[in-house]
């Protein structure tokens, strides 16, 4: 009997920074200094899952320019 496993997408550097309309290099400082979304080192290369991704956008959404990220 086959059994199904739905694995999350994991999308690469260049695919989220292209996602978000940023840098390489802006993905790399998020990362190092805590402020993007989360991520997964496989060996040497980061991968990213879409889930965490948007997470992240949804908990940067504001209602009004002087709101402040939580």
């Amino acid at each position: 009997m086959s059994t199904t496993v739905n694995l999350p997408s994991l999308l690469n550097q260049q695919e989220v920074a292209n996602y978000l309309d940023k840098s390489i290099a802006w993905c790399e400082r998020a990362r190092w200094d805590g402020t993007g979304p989360r991520y997964i080192k496989v060996g040497r290369a980061v991968r990213y899952r879409a889930d965490d991704l948007l997470a992240w956008i949804e908990e940067n959404a504001h209602r009004h320019s002087g709101q402040r990220g939580n």
